[in-house]
């Protein structure tokens, strides 16, 4: 950094003292054309070479130093944008859970995407340029004093009132931005939560209200980045004037001096002047640079909001210092969560934990069991804060008589296996996710072949490892994001199997078998009971027939421990709230044996005499029909006409916008006119000197105000580049959350990705219509402009010097665009990749602190930062070596004119007189510095043509459109509104469908047929895999089959659009998603504006159970549920979901184990309003607790794709089959 900065600052000097070589020039040019000169032509050309190689010189030192200031400052800001990246990944890791909880994922995204780059652009070759042109204006400065302090310092008087300018706007300026990039992080938030949760909003029709959601922050931030402009104006437009005017001022008082005698001689006179105008004109390089290291300045205050935040201490007592084998005790536990103060979770909560043994927790939703474990694992601590802190979460866990407080925090989460009840995958391998749960054991570091063994061993203990051998890649298979390429038993499964690897002192499994079969759950739950052995073992669930066989059940409610015993113990008292939950759960035929037992047919695998079924591998992945998006790149020309053609009615406005940049590009070919003039004039003395340096002064007076006007007209404008911005920002958005469901599971299309897409593209288009077209715009101009001057003054001299330099700088400027887009679409798709890994980590925050793999994912994402870095060095070491040259090439090309004009054929004929050299000199000069402006738009070329690309990639729909569904049925006159969308319910049919997820071999369904009538209550159960949660996903649209047809009604539903069938059916997941915002906004999500009534809301809320709930919070409906509903527990997520559902009113309803996450109470009551309310409307439900569907008007049991069996409870037990074993398997006895 510090050789880069000087190598900055000595670079900057170079042109500087290139003023003094040309004013000797000017002296001896003077001195040779003299009407009393004795120079010969001889020793005249000695002096001329003499100053040739000089410049030569200059060019070599500016040359290699430029090189090395701007290549290390490239590294410099790559090492420091990626150290600063990691370093606030592991402050953010440091803090407690409840920060991270108030964290939205998106923020993650576009603090280490957009806001990293802003302060790697600001470090950057911005930083250099900025220190270079402060170098060249205090060098200039220094040489103008030296040689006549009066008239520099007279001068001077411009320079600050321009830098009191930017002194006073600028801090203003920053603050807005800071406003504005608060507004996008918050619509990025949008974005995210929108892409987590596609498959729902896609469920309920919500898009249009995420678009609308997203439209206002997007507005809102469009506005305020609108406000900017006027400041803008203000700050360049008096910038630009006072330059000129500068210009003028200088001159004008340098013939006062001159004609005063203050000056010894006229090259003295041109050497300040030059050096004034040197810093002049290096004022105007200063703004860009100076924005973007504000900017870089405040991006980097983001990030160190975390790193400097106050941090949690961690370390603390560990290994012999502790008992492992002593009790947990829990004593007078009071505890209210951080976002909800005023309502309390636990109350007074006591209960002893015995070491070695099974204890399970079961109670209502809401009662508080998931908050013991969290505090167990210590994610939420006790006391040690302020007094409202201590008042609202006090009471002591102990372990023997070690305070858990005092226990050092990594070592503690290392003693514990946890499973939880939403299991959440690494979006990586198999192998690699439950390899995860070896980190801070003895063989965290053991050899591969070593942890492969471990991690086979432990899905065998987990009942994973057939379905895993029969994928295509076995072990080495990818989960895709959050495990979605698995079934919900499945990730649950390999989650058991990361717990069991690590061989735990304690073990906590909160509801560790909600998502699996009944078969499937006997299989594990011998497995857990095998891997409880000697532990100490806590056991969330609702599902009792799991708990039955535990040492000590606590039953918890409103945040107390109610009961305490054994299962045969609890169930003595019939009024205790033990025997009203197993009550609850009862099935209500008998059970008896059956003739045969062996009727698993051949197709089923056997471990340890139990079942398991064979892999479906849910993988959700692009639908059959839909056709992976190719991206075709657009150039930068192609990407300017789509946005012209586009933005057509704004078209008027660019219009403006070129007069004034036209304005403003004159300035330089017009004051090379007038400096010329001006220099030459002091040949003359006395009234004729004065009289004719005054008219120029006027002159550029006139320039200063035209050029002021446009660039006051310029700055003003902006506006319409932060309108393309928001528009585009709301057509990218809109284009990817509807696109078909089947896009998302593409891995190149994951939620952290995107959102980083959708944060980043529409900006870089913001560069071909905002204030940087307009700079190039103006350079064009410049460059014409000054080629046309130096043509006509000259057009030998002009003509030869523009073939010969110009195509030079040109050619400079084509390589290293060449290298800037190599250069950042590796950077985009690096830093792209890194987030999506980092954003991933912060949303499973839970499991990395669980697994303690917080130095594991910092290291990881330090070496994909580490590779590009690597990378970019062969990159930069060319790129910055056209940059500098490009940078350079103006000096080599003034030698060359020298030694063209004084060496060659125009000096012998005496054809060129000084006058006409100083115009085509000073229009030389100008040309080049307005390439090399347009040189630096290089890097945003490449961007913008990525960016275009990628957005114009976004708008085409491979699937078949709604629009083309209807004019389908139009052509073919049968568009009607369907039928089973006028009646509450439908007749469902599946006819042999076959069907599979394209980027896997294995089948999903294998013919399968079924058919549901006109207002059925039909539950559909099986084995974890079977394919039960795939047929939901047919009948919602979100796939379609290869083979095969599902009708409505009889009609095919692939010929309704799926919005339209969507309308009249409600979807309540196994997961339930819950969005940031209120209760009100999330029953309310999939019901339009002018469809609500409250009383509709409360109903639903009613019959979902939940309304008691809210109406005990002190905001009622109006409370804000956090982040992804953090504020809430599973199972009030899950009945706000089931209200979500319910209050639609749809004619057919689809429930996903949606009750696998309520207690057996409540589960009861939900059951009995779905089987009230559902009379004539057709439900489909899915369920592995079979009590929850004993009353189904028919069931299908599937297996491997296929219905094998299908009757009501009666029928099917009375057929002592597959679905017989699985009533067994759950049969409790009260």
């Amino acid at each position: 950094m510090i050789i880069s900065t000087l190598a900055s600052v000595c670079a900057g000097a170079t042109l500087p003292l290139m003023n003094i070589l040309f004013a000797r020039l000017v002296k001896t040019f003077s001195n040779q054309t003299s009407a009393t000169s004795h120079v010969t032509p001889t020793s005249f050309m000695s002096v001329i070479n003499e100053y040739v190689v000089y410049i030569i010189y200059l060019f070599v030192g500016r040359l290699v130093l430029a090189y090395i200031a701007i290549f290390g400052f490239r590294l410099t800001s790559l090492s420091i944008s990626a150290a600063i990246r990691l370093h606030y990944l592991e402050c953010l890791f440091q803090q407690p859970i409840s920060t991270l909880d108030a964290l939205p994922s998106g923020q993650t995204a576009a603090i280490i995407t957009v806001t990293a780059n802003i302060l790697q652009l600001g470090i950057s070759e911005r930083l250099s340029s900025l220190i270079q042109a402060i170098a060249v204006i205090v060098v200039a400065l220094t040489i103008g004093c030296i040689y006549s302090w009066e008239l520099t310092l007279v001068t001077a008087c411009g320079l600050v009132l321009i830098f009191g300018w930017y002194s006073l706007l600028t801090p203003i300026l920053v603050k807005k931005q800071v406003s504005v990039q608060q507004e996008e992080r918050e619509a990025l938030n949008v974005v995210g939560e929108a892409l987590l949760g596609v498959r729902m909003i896609a469920a309920c029709g919500a898009e249009g209200k995420m678009m609308a959601k997203y439209d206002r922050l997007v507005e809102r931030a469009t506005s305020m980045s609108q406000k900017l402009s006027p400041l803008l104006a203000v700050q360049h437009a008096p910038d630009f004037t006072n330059i000129s005017r500068t210009f003028a001022l200088c001159f004008w008082y340098a013939v006062k001096l001159y004609v005063d005698l203050k000056f010894a001689t006229v090259e003295s006179l041109v050497i300040v002047l030059l050096s004034v105008m040197t810093m002049i004109a290096h004022l105007n390089a200063i703004s860009v640079p100076l924005n973007a290291v504000s900017n870089a300045v405040d991006a980097a205050a983001i990030f160190f909001t975390i790193i400097d935040a106050p941090k949690p201490a961690t370390t603390g007592t560990h290994d012999s210092a502790i008992s492992l084998d002593r009790d947990i005790e829990l004593k007078h536990i009071n505890f209210a969560y951080p976002s909800r103060h005023d309502v309390k979770v636990l109350q007074d909560f006591d209960l002893v934990i015995p070491a070695g043994r099974i204890t399970a927790i079961v109670g209502p939703s809401g009662s508080g069991k998931s908050t013991v474990v969290a505090l167990i694992c210590r994610w939420y601590e006790l006391g040690g804060g302020d007094a409202i802190a201590n008042y609202l979460r006090n009471g002591d866990i102990k372990i023997g008589t070690q305070d858990l407080r005092s226990t050092d925090l990594h070592w503690w989460r290392a003693q514990i296996g946890l499973v939880q009840q939403d299991p959440f995958l690494f979006d990586d391998t198999i192998l690699k996710n439950v390899e995860h749960g070896l980190v801070g054991t003895e063989h965290e570091h053991a050899s591969t072949e070593v942890k492969r063994l471990l991690v086979q061993q432990a899905c065998k203990d987990a009942f994973a490892h057939d379905f895993i051998k029969d994928l295509p890649e076995g072990y080495d298979t990818p989960v895709g994001e959050v495990g979605l390429k698995l079934s919900g038993g499945q990730r649950q499964r390999i989650a058991i199997a990361r717990a069991i690897v690590r061989n735990p002192t304690i073990l906590i499994f909160d509801e560790a078998t909600s998502a699996l079969d009944v078969t499937s759950e006997r299989i594990v739950q011998a497995a857990l009971a095998k891997a409880s052995q000697g532990r100490t073992t806590i056991v969330i669930a609702h599902r009792l027939s799991t708990v039955k066989d535990a040492d000590q059940i606590a039953v918890v409610a409103k945040g107390r421990v109610v009961q305490v015993g054994s299962h045969d113990s609890l169930l003595v008292n019939r009024d205790g709230a033990y025997w009203k939950l197993v009550n609850a759960q009862e099935l209500t035929a008998s059970i008896s044996k059956p003739a045969h037992e062996n009727f698993w047919d051949e197709r089923s695998s056997r471990s340890d005499g139990f079942p398991v079924e064979k892999a479906s591998y849910d993988t959700l992945a692009d639908d059959n029909a839909q056709p992976r998006n190719k991206e075709r790149k657009k150039g930068f020309l192609r990407g300017f006409s789509m946005l012209l053609m586009e933005q057509r009615r704004n078209w008027i406005n660019y219009f403006v916008i070129l007069a004034a940049a036209a304005g403003a590009g004159s300035t330089s070919s017009i004051q090379a006119y007038l400096f010329g003039r001006l220099i030459s004039g002091f040949a003359y003395w006395g009234a004729q000197l004065i009289s004719s340096t005054a008219f120029l002064c006027i002159m550029l007076v006139i320039v200063a105000v035209g050029v002021g006007l446009s660039y006051f007209i310029l700055g003003w404008r902006t506006k319409e580049g932060q309108y393309t911005v928001g528009f585009y920002r709301k057509e990218y958005f809109c284009n990817i959350i509807t696109k078909h469901i089947g896009f998302f599971d593409d891995p190149n299309h994951s939620s952290g990705l995107l959102s980083a897409r959708i944060a980043t593209d529409p900006t870089q288009l913001q560069q071909l219509l905002g204030i940087n077209m307009a700079m190039v715009i103006i350079s064009l101009f410049n460059i014409t402009g000054c080629i046309t001057i130096a043509i006509v003054f000259d057009w030998k001299f002009g003509l030869v010097i523009i073939v010969s330099s110009l195509p030079i700088i040109l050619a400079c400027g084509w390589y290293r665009v060449r290298h800037e887009v190599r250069f950042e679409a590796r950077n985009n798709k690096v830093f792209a990749e890194s987030a999506r890994y980092a954003t991933e980590a912060i949303r499973g925050i839970r499991t990395v602190a669980s697994l303690t793999l917080e130095r594991t994912v910092c290291h990881e994402y330090n070496s994909m930062l580490q590779v590009h870095i690597s990378r970019s060095w062969n990159e930069a070491r060319i790129s910055c070596a056209v940059f500098a040259l490009s940078d350079s090439m103006v000096l080599l090309c003034m030698a060359f004119s020298l030694w063209y004009v004084y060496g060659g054929s125009l000096l012998a004929a005496g054809t060129l007189q000084s006058f006409h050299f100083l115009v085509v000199y000073l229009a030389i000069i100008q040309g080049s510095l307005a390439a090399g402006q347009w040189l630096s738009f290089g890097p945003n070329i490449a961007q913008v043509s990525a960016a275009a690309s990628r957005i114009q990639a976004m708008r085409t729909n491979d699937v078949e459109s709604e629009a083309q569904i209807v004019a389908k049925h139009e052509e073919n006159h049968r568009w009607t509104l369907p039928s089973y969308l006028l009646w509450k319910g439908a007749d469902i049919e599946f006819r042999d469908v076959h069907f599979r997820y394209p980027t896997r071999d294995t089948p999903v369904l294998r013919g399968c047929s079924l058919a549901i009538e006109h207002g059925q209550f039909a539950a559909i159960v099986g084995s974890s895999g079977a394919g039960k949660t795939s047929v939901i996903s047919l009948i919602e649209r979100f796939y379609s089959p290869q083979a095969g047809a599902i009708y409505f009604n009889g009609e095919d539903i692939t010929l309704t659009p799926a919005s339209t069938l969507r309308k009249k059916m409600s979807l309540v997941a196994q997961e339930a998603s819950i969005f940031h915002g209120t209760i009100r906004e999330n029953i309310l999500f999939g019901i339009e504006d002018d469809r609500f009534s409250e009383t509709q809301m409360i109903t639903a809320s009613r019959d979902s159970g939940i309304h008691d709930f809210v109406s005990s919070l002190p905001e009622g409906y109006d409370t804000n549920v956090g982040q992804s509903g953090v504020a809430l527990s599973g199972g009030q997520r899950q009945r706000i979901a089931i209200a979500r559902a319910l209050v639609r009113d749809p004619a057919v309803l689809l429930l996903d184990e949606a009750t696998s996450s309520l207690d057996s109470e409540t589960e009861r009551q939900v059951q009995a309003v779905f089987e009230r309310t559902g009379k004539g409307r057709t439900m489909v439900v899915v369920a592995h607790r079979l009590a929850t569907v004993q009353h189904a008007d028919i069931i299908f049991v599937m297996h491997e794709g296929r219905v094998v069996e299908k009757g009501d409870h009666k029928s099917l037990l009375a057929a002592q089959g597959r679905y017989w074993h699985m009533c067994e398997a759950q049969a409790l006895s009260a």
